[in-house]
């Protein structure tokens, strides 16, 4: 297999194995979907942190591979190439990329899937697909563009050029940026955090968030307003209001 899911104390790591480079071929697109839809299942995953290694996060679709498709070869594939990256951006839990090394082309559309990312200073994004006569087909035109905004966006995708850390996240293509060796250890420490939150409120958030940017605004707050107040019949708004009113704010705990 080249991803591979482990869990443990309530968070699942997606890690991606397929030296030397990570590249994303159709078996690894299926996989991540595969396991994407896992995790939405699995009520032991309560956070996730896709993680491609210490050298490479993934350095892009399988060239080689794609070379051979014909324009109607890849009429059958783009829809699945898509269905596996929203599979991971529809994850109802919180999930960081912990991003070393490349994150270029789907390497980097899979990182846009991430709620948050947190890079290494040895991190390279970038969406070089011009460079190859094509554009981002896994969601990098439409996801991109909604985080850093059209003209950064177009920049980055009409030239093909790459980004160090520091600029990823001057740009904001990347929320943190710490020493490469602690990439997957400061990630897991976000998704531990979260994973110790209140399931259904999180779920409710991102949901909120995630609707309202692809609606307009009375759409997106009618989405809010309905998980607000659905969200006092659980068992978590009366856990963490009685321990607001008994104890003080922040310490509730939440099964």
């Amino acid at each position: 297999m080249t991803v591979h899911l482990e869990v443990a104390e309530g968070v699942g790591t997606l890690r991606l194995d397929r030296p030397p480079m990570n590249a994303l071929d159709v078996a690894t697109q299926d996989r991540l979907k595969e396991l994407a839809e896992e995790i939405t299942r699995r009520e032991d995953v309560r956070a996730v942190v896709i993680h491609g290694g210490e050298k490479v996060f993934a350095a892009g679709a399988d060239i080689k591979e794609m070379q051979v498709m014909d324009h109607a070869a890849m009429i059958a594939r783009s829809c699945a190439l898509q269905d596996s990256f929203t599979a991971v951006a529809r994850i109802p839990k919180p999930v960081v990329a912990a991003v070393t090394g490349y994150a270029l082309g789907g390497g980097c559309e899979l990182a846009l899937c991430a709620d948050f990312r947190i890079a290494g200073e040895n991190a390279k994004l970038g969406q070089p697909e011009i460079l190859l006569g094509l554009i981002p087909g896994a969601g990098g035109t439409q996801r991109l563009s909604r985080l850093i905004g059209p003209s950064k966006a177009k920049d980055l995708i009409f030239t093909g050029r790459q980004v160090k850390a520091d600029e990823a996240l001057a740009l904001g293509l990347v929320d943190r940026v710490v020493p490469a060796a602690e990439v997957y250890e400061q990630a897991h420490a976000w998704a531990a955090r979260l994973a110790k939150g209140p399931a259904i409120a999180l779920r409710a958030a991102k949901e909120a968030i995630d609707t309202g940017l692809e609606t307009d605004i009375e759409t997106g707050l009618a989405v809010e307003r309905n998980w607000f107040a659905g969200l006092f019949a659980t068992e978590d708004r009366e856990r963490g209001m009685r321990s607001f009113v008994e104890e003080g704010p922040g310490k509730a705990t939440f099964l």
